[in-house]
């Protein structure tokens, strides 16, 4: 009796160059805020007055917010960039819009976001941070830059790189227009961001104090 042929060999099948070594990708996506936004930016700098326990002084409104959006040209007056995240791809930006900064992030365990829904802005994307600039000069340099008056990521978000993508968007839209700096002031006693910030090469300038009239102080002024 003729022996049995022996199995083929099971061959894997082939996984796409692009999906194989993703274990749980996340598409991110920085774009300019617009009046539309301003609910969700209202809680997020709510949400940075109470991590830095502020929220005695937050006064600012959905509509003050918004009528700043609306009347703001990005990058001359104040300009607000908003990061969102999504399992799927980002549609396309209509004609007309400044271009987003796109990226795949590939991540080790999936994010649980107990506050998607309220955080939804559109199909299956979800609003994760934000960062608030505007121009400024600096008299020594000689040229203008961009202050940073405000940047937050949320919490189940933080130390995957979402903050320094948008410090970094702020940079390279600084060097885009020829400008000389980007600045921002941090509370000494927020001993990671100062950690951040130090390994993004930031300088630090310990002799300086921050000076501001404000409310009644800044009336009397009249």
């Amino acid at each position: 009796m003729a022996a049995t042929a022996p199995p083929s060999p099971l061959i894997p099948s082939p996984t796409p160059p692009e999906t194989a070594s993703l274990r749980n990708p996340i598409f991110a996506r920085i774009r300019i805020a617009y009046s539309s936004d301003a609910p969700h930016l209202h809680k997020l700098i709510y949400q940075l007055a109470a991590y830095h326990r502020r929220t005695h002084l937050f006064s600012s409104t959905e509509s003050s917010l918004s009528a700043t959006l609306s009347n703001s040209q990005p990058f001359q007056s104040t300009t607000v960039f908003l990061l969102e995240v999504s399992p799927t791809p980002f549609p396309d930006v209509p004609v007309g819009y400044e271009p987003p900064i796109t990226r795949i992030l590939n991540l080790d365990l999936p994010i649980v976001d107990p506050e998607s829904q309220e955080f939804n802005s559109g199909g299956e994307a979800v609003v994760v941070g934000f960062v608030l600039f505007y121009p400024n000069y600096g008299i020594l340099l000689g040229k203008a830059g961009f202050h940073i008056e405000g940047i937050y990521v949320r919490e189940c978000y933080r130390k995957k790189g979402f903050g320094k993508m948008l410090l970094s968007a702020v940079a390279a839209q600084a060097v885009k227009m020829g400008y000389g700096q980007v600045e921002w002031v941090v509370f000494s006693s927020n001993v990671n961001a100062i950690g951040f910030y130090k390994k993004m090469g930031a300088e630090f300038h310990d002799q300086t104090t921050i000076c501001r009239l404000a409310c009644d102080a800044l009336l009397v002024q009249v």
